[in-house]
């Protein structure tokens, strides 16, 4: 009676801690699926945080009403009348006769990666490169890129196009003129990168023919990045050119001296087209040179790749090697090692046994060896001589002679 009841009691007991273990998984699960839950909230909201940023950053690149813009003046004399004055774009866009999306695109504060050449009633919008300037019949206006690096080069700029506008006796109208030192800059700075990227590529080519390691096969990736990145700019230089020599109505617009004295011109712009084609020419032999060094890095490349990949198979083949005389090795001490043990065979008693077994030992070992590296010699050939061979000792179907054939027919 008393066992039975002590059964009871102890049975009691563990129902009761039964509940309390599972209660205490169920809290566990629910912590975990709760912290999940607020870390993937918290990530869910550094994301918001991020994105909201990122609008609001775009929103004020879109929103130029009030901007300021840094502006240099030039006269229609090639004075300089205003450097680095500051300017509304609303003022700019009443002054000049235009929209407020067309400033957008001279904006330096405003990401514009492609070159544009805009023609307007009494303007033309240039950005091309470190340039953006608003050409007008009597007046360029530059526009100061914020933080830019090319200070030196924009003075020398500055510099060339005052002297141009001064020249008078080019006999080019002072829009052409302004033109010409804009591209002239444009030109001069692809020039001056083709060259600067030229010499560190050919300077690393001629490293690499005497040795290749990890730096140097780093560097070649990161010119050939640079010089991809180069030939993009360039060739979207020259597509922007070719797109105003395509359109007659453009180049005839672009006439702006002749349309502020009333005179009207229709598809007579050969002045303007040689000026044109002559830069397009020029930008398009820069293309082909970064091509041209473009296309020896990639065989570069390749025939790196190739000796990486002929020296990856010489350890292969080492490595084969030595597995295959380790086999050899291997089958002679096969022949040692059933002599070794410590069974009796009544060939240990024989006065020659020695020098048999080892005899029979290095045979054996040295048969496996060469049948493995003769194995692997046929394999390693390439085998190009051998499959003429076959290919020629099976004669070419070939149709009988023909006999008695006339002009006229058969006979």
């Amino acid at each position: 009676m008393y066992r039975t009841c002590l059964g009871h009691v102890k049975g009691l007991h563990a129902f009761r801690q039964r509940p309390a273990r599972f209660i205490l998984t169920r809290n566990i699960s629910w912590r975990s699926q709760s912290r999940s839950a607020d870390t993937s909230e918290h990530f869910d909201k550094e994301q918001e945080i991020e994105r909201s940023t990122i609008l609001d950053k775009v929103m004020k690149g879109r929103q130029p009403t009030e901007l300021m813009l840094r502006c240099t003046v030039l006269d229609a004399e090639g004075n300089v009348k205003t450097i680095s004055g500051q300017f509304k774009k609303s003022d700019l866009s009443v002054e000049h006769r235009l929209n407020a999306r067309d400033l957008r695109k001279i904006d330096s504060r405003i990401p514009n990666l492609v070159p544009t050449i805009l023609v307007r009633k009494e303007a033309v919008l240039v950005n091309i490169l470190h340039i953006r300037a608003l050409v007008k019949a009597d007046a360029v206006i530059l526009f100061d890129t914020y933080g830019s690096a090319d200070s030196r080069l924009h003075s020398v700029f500055l510099y060339h196009l005052e002297h141009n506008l001064k020249a008078k006796g080019a006999g080019m109208p002072y829009e052409f003129r302004a033109l010409e030192s804009i591209l002239l800059s444009v030109l001069s700075a692809l020039e001056a990168e083709m060259v600067f990227i030229r010499n560190l590529v050919g300077g690393l080519l001629a490293e690499m023919e005497d040795n290749i390691d990890h730096d140097r096969f780093k560097r070649l990736l990161h010119y050939s990045r640079r010089l991809a990145s180069f030939k993009n700019r360039a060739t979207l230089v020259e597509e922007a050119l070719d797109e105003v020599l395509s359109q007659d109505e453009d180049m005839d617009a672009m006439y702006l001296s002749d349309k502020k004295n009333g005179l009207e011109r229709e598809d007579d712009h050969e002045e303007l087209e040689v000026l044109l084609e002559s830069f397009s020419k020029q930008v398009e032999e820069i293309v082909n040179e970064a091509e041209n060094i473009e296309s020896n890095v990639h065989s570069t490349q390749e025939i790196v790749e190739l000796i990486l990949d002929s020296n990856r198979n010489a350890l292969l083949a080492l490595d084969l090697q030595v597995s295959i005389a380790t086999l050899g090795v291997g089958s002679g001490a096969l022949v040692a090692g059933l002599f070794g043990m410590n069974l009796l065979s009544h060939f240990e008693h024989h006065p020659y046994g020695f020098y048999a077994m080892t005899g029979l030992s290095v045979s054996l070992a040295l048969i496996v060896a060469w049948s493995g590296f003769r194995k692997l010699a046929k394999i390693r050939k390439v085998g190009l001589a051998s499959n003429n061979r076959r290919k020629s000792t099976t004669k070419p179907w070939l149709p009988l002679p023909l006999r008695n054939r006339t002009p006229g027919g058969w006979s």
